[in-house]
């Protein structure tokens, strides 16, 4: 019985992981390291509870409010502020499509963390307004209000027209 849960989880893991460490990058702002510790952190939470997890009606969506509670708490602590410097990319990007992406990676990094979670869970991951409250743990209104905030920020950073930054 051990040995077929074990299984289940493993499949689960390596079906998730590529998407919980993509949703982890926008939470994170492109910090690569941080989102392979949180998906790492999700994934150990997911398995000690995997009994509970796989009876869920949609673990998917367990996992993923358990990556966006572990990245909240994980922002709580003090720690969290550190960044590292010198960092070399991974690999080499796409040259027309970098400038966007940094631009709209470091506009994410200027919101709070509540409201960066709320952007990245209403336009990531295109969940509903209740869907969102739900795995942040707040209420319909606080999502709508925090949303709305979050978009005004990235207007007055990005500017009006972000059309300068996508290829023709």
């Amino acid at each position: 019985m051990r040995q077929v849960r074990a299984d289940e989880y493993a499949e689960f893991a390596a079906a998730r992981a590529g998407h919980l460490y993509r949703s982890a990058c926008l939470l994170t702002a492109g910090d690569t390291h941080l989102a392979e510790d949180l998906v790492q952190e999700t994934l150990g939470r997911l398995y000690v509870r995997w009994s509970r997890v796989a009876r869920a009606d949609n673990p998917a969506a367990y996992a993923q409010t358990t990556l966006t509670r572990t990245f909240l708490a994980h922002k709580r602590l003090r720690r969290s502020s550190e960044r590292a410097t010198d960092v070399l990319p991974d690999s080499a990007a796409v040259a027309s499509d970098a400038t966007l992406r940094l631009t709209l990676l470091h506009a994410l990094g200027q919101l709070p963390a509540k409201d960066r979670a709320v952007v990245v869970l209403r336009y990531w991951e295109d969940r509903s307004v209740q869907e969102t409250a739900s795995a942040l743990n707040a209420s319909s209104a606080a999502v709508r209000t925090r949303c709305t905030r979050a978009l005004a920020r990235l207007r007055a950073l990005l500017g009006e027209d972000i059309g300068e930054y996508v290829r023709p």
